[in-house]
């Protein structure tokens, strides 16, 4: 079966920042059958159309004027099953060493954390494309090493290609973008109480019937992995 992985990230710069302002970097992406592509996108254009809300729509975006539209946003999201899911990993940046296990390289770290947020739900006997937020990287190599890293750990199951796009080209980059904003919001406790972005997050934690927080690799619907990176049982 033919799949397409649509992704974004928050606080990407938590792993070389003198000053961090958090403590989780977060990746997070949207799985989905490619047959569904056309009908997700169509339908998130009419909830658009629906609220008036002219070009991107981010998680920074989230306002109060907005909330009927993220909200309803969200039922969709959760409307459609494992037809359409989630996938985040959590990074403490305070146990990263990039010296270490890195080469020095802040980049190098962030894209084997992408990896790992991939490789673990890509099953056997089906094809990927993998759609990433575009972003500047100093090595213009990166994504095409994720690629070729990605397809030849999973031997049964293909990694057709990974690509950049610009998020104000895709809708699903920018849902990408929204769940991770929550993800990010709640382990990051940032999300101040009684704003938009806490209602928000509380309307998906009633859909999901617990609090947005790490969960275990069978969650099929909203994942959050926490990486542990001390190592242990």
């Amino acid at each position: 079966m033919d799949f397409e992985v649509y992704c974004d990230e928050s606080c990407p710069d938590l792993l070389a920042s003198a000053r961090p302002a958090a403590r989780f970097m977060v990746i997070g992406s949207v799985w989905l059958r490619s047959e569904d592509r056309d009908e997700f996108k169509a339908a998130i254009h009419a909830l658009r159309n629906k609220h008036h809300i002219g070009g991107e729509f981010k998680w920074q975006k989230l306002s109060p004027s907005r909330l009927g539209f993220y909200k309803e946003l969200i039922e969709w999201f959760m409307e459609k099953g494992e037809r359409l899911r989630f996938r985040c990993i959590a990074i403490d940046h305070s146990k990263v060493n990039l010296i270490q296990y890195h080469e020095a390289d802040q980049e190098l770290g962030f894209y084997k954390f992408y990896y790992q947020m991939l490789h673990q739900w890509i099953d056997d006997f089906n094809q990927y494309v993998v759609f990433c937020d575009s972003k500047k990287n100093r090595d213009p190599k990166r994504l095409r090493t994720l690629r070729r890293c990605l397809d030849a750990s999973n031997l049964s199951s293909t990694v057709r290609n990974v690509q950049a796009i610009r998020s104000n080209e895709s809708v699903l980059i920018q849902l990408a973008d929204v769940l991770t904003g929550i993800a990010g919001a709640r382990l990051n406790r940032s999300a101040g109480a009684h704003t938009a972005k806490e209602e928000v997050t509380r309307s998906l934690e009633t859909l999901l019937g617990r609090k947005v927080a790490p969960t275990a690799r069978a969650e099929k619907k909203f994942n959050a992995f926490l990486i542990e990176l001390q190592g242990g049982w």
